[in-house]
């Protein structure tokens, strides 16, 4: 009951149902703003001169005394929030005023919310219109001739009554049934809902695509961040070994001049306590008065004084000839080898930063190697040789000078380096094994089966495939290759790894078999070298 009285006190006068935005008079009587704004058009209609308040009828001076009542909106929020069934889901009775009974219907016409027994005793008149139970009574009639809206002006898309139609603004326009234009409209939405599915999982796909690549690239981000990581803790590390060294050379200059000093400094403090001591034995010969024992003394020791002005002078000469030459700090040295460490730890960092792979360690495959390859010891270097090596036969083995690395490559990233013959001509890159083994077509590039980098002595490089030759701008600047393969992506990338690195060429393909790294020679002076 309690609940009940409270919702009669939150009710508009004018709509009977709970406040929506409650806005107060001058005279202190509140009113949804709706409401009383659509009772003041009525009122201006009927001639009116100054709105009036529905209840206590004061007149006021232009509608600017709207004030939006905030404590009464504020309690009639809070009490919707404790009573949810008041805010419209459930719609009572108008006629049951001592306790709240659910409504049955709504009357159109009455603008009033009925039980099951008013209901039974209200007008069946075809004016009063029954519908579902709502709260939105108001909206449904007329503004201007407070009628039922029963017509849509398809031209100004607006529900009408009957008056607008035949009399009001809207007279002589188009207009349909609410229900025909009402299913038009639904016809229209339905269209639209066709043509928004799939556009809404195109939204989605896409979407979802871009989620995809937004993980792949955080996970590219935490690969690189560890990667640039363990870069700058190897730049540190040889950094401090380079320190080391440059620090041990300057400790081990130091102490051998030193000591070569130091020698130098013993020999002229001997040389210095002499030279007193002849100094001291004159100076008493001069200060004494007897000149017999002058006289004598130079006697038994001519070899000392005679002539010793003129000795004196020629050992100084001699002396000063005779001083060994005693070297300075190798400053130069030193700055040339720490020039050339951190040139070196420059180069390893450039060669590093070309795109992120597994460096690859490779062995040439003795079995592939034509007759006229000799390779070393170690598998690591094959030269073009004039004598042919008497290989065994092998079903593998090329005809021409070239061979294939041990090692294929199904998947992944990976790169190797080489270095190569300044003379004669030579050919890195990659092939399958099922190339042929014979006749031109065999030879790296001249096939579908593998690509390749070509150098001829001091000639533009060029790149084959195919049978096809491209001459590259770049001329060899360096003798040091590197290889760099990216199955997935179907790129083999060929860089001079000179200062600064530069990037050759890459050839892009659907690779479909394992690759094999590929070396081709011709001319004794041609060899290449795999650098671990």
């Amino acid at each position: 009951m309690a609940a009940a009285n409270l919702r009669d006190e939150l009710n508009c006068s004018i709509c009977l149902s709970i406040y929506t935005d409650p806005v107060s008079l001058p005279c202190g009587h509140n009113f949804c703003r709706n409401c009383i704004g659509r009772t003041w058009d009525i009122q201006e209609d009927t001639f009116l001169e100054t709105p009036s308040c529905p209840e206590c009828r004061r007149r006021f001076k232009g509608r600017s005394g709207l004030t939006t009542d905030w404590k009464l909106r504020g309690i009639v929020e809070q009490f919707l929030s404790t009573h949810p069934e008041q805010d419209g889901t459930g719609i009572f009775c108008t006629y049951c005023v001592h306790s709240p009974v659910p409504a049955a219907k709504s009357c159109l016409q009455c603008e009033v919310s009925m039980c099951d027994a008013h209901v039974r005793v209200h007008s069946k008149s075809a004016e009063h219109v029954l519908t579902e139970p709502t709260a939105s009574l108001g909206n449904r009639k007329c503004s201007a001739h407070n009628e039922l809206l029963k017509y849509y002006c398809c031209e100004d898309g607006a529900c009408i009554c009957v008056s607008c139609c035949l009399a009001g603004e809207h007279r002589g326009h188009r207009v349909e049934l609410l229900n025909e234009a009402s299913e038009k409209k639904k016809e229209k939405l339905r269209n639209v809902l066709e043509k928004l599915g799939p556009e809404r999982k195109e939204t989605e796909r896409r979407a979802q695509r871009l989620q995809e690549h937004r993980r792949e690239v955080s996970e590219k981000a935490v690969d690189e961040t560890e990667r640039i990581s363990a870069l700058f803790r190897d730049i540190r590390e040889q950094l401090e070994a380079l320190e080391k060294r440059l620090l041990s050379d300057i400790s081990r200059q130091n102490e051998e001049l030193s000591l070569q000093l130091w020698e130098l400094i013993q020999q002229l403090e001997i040389k210095k306590n002499e030279l007193s001591r002849k100094i001291r034995h004159i100076e008493e010969l001069c200060n004494m008065a007897d000149p017999l024992t002058v006289l004598q003394e130079r006697e038994s020791d001519g070899t000392a004084f005679c002539g010793a002005e003129g000795a004196d002078n020629e050992d100084r000469e001699r002396d000063d000839i005779n001083d060994p030459v005693v070297g300075d700090l190798d400053v130069d040295l030193i700055s040339e080898t720490l020039l050339t460490g951190l040139s070196g730890i420059v180069t390893g960092v450039k060669a590093k930063l070309i795109p992120g792979q597994e460096a690859t360690d490779l062995l040439l495959d003795t079995n592939t190697a034509g007759n006229h390859v000799s390779i070393s010891g170690d598998r690591k270097s094959a030269s073009c040789s004039h004598t042919g090596q008497c290989h065994p036969q092998s079903s593998e083995r090329f005809q021409y000078p070239q061979v294939l690395s041990t090692r294929s490559f199904r998947s992944g990233r990976h790169y190797w380096e080489v270095e190569v013959s300044e003379l004669g001509q030579w050919r890195v890159g990659v092939a399958y094994p099922s190339t042929d083994k014979g006749g031109d077509q065999s030879c790296i590039g001249n096939n579908k089966k593998s690509w390749c980098l070509c150098g001829f002595s001091n000639y533009n490089y060029t790149v084959k495939h195919e049978g096809k030759t491209t001459n590259l701008p770049h001329s060899p600047s360096c003798r040091r290759i590197r290889i760099s393969l990216d199955y997935e992506a179907g790129r083999l990338s060929f860089y001079e790894l000179s200062e600064p690195v530069r990037h050759l060429h890459t050839f892009t393909a659907s690779f479909t078999e394992p690759l094999h790294a590929a070396f081709f020679l011709w001319g004794i002076s041609s060899w290449v070298r795999i650098i671990s």
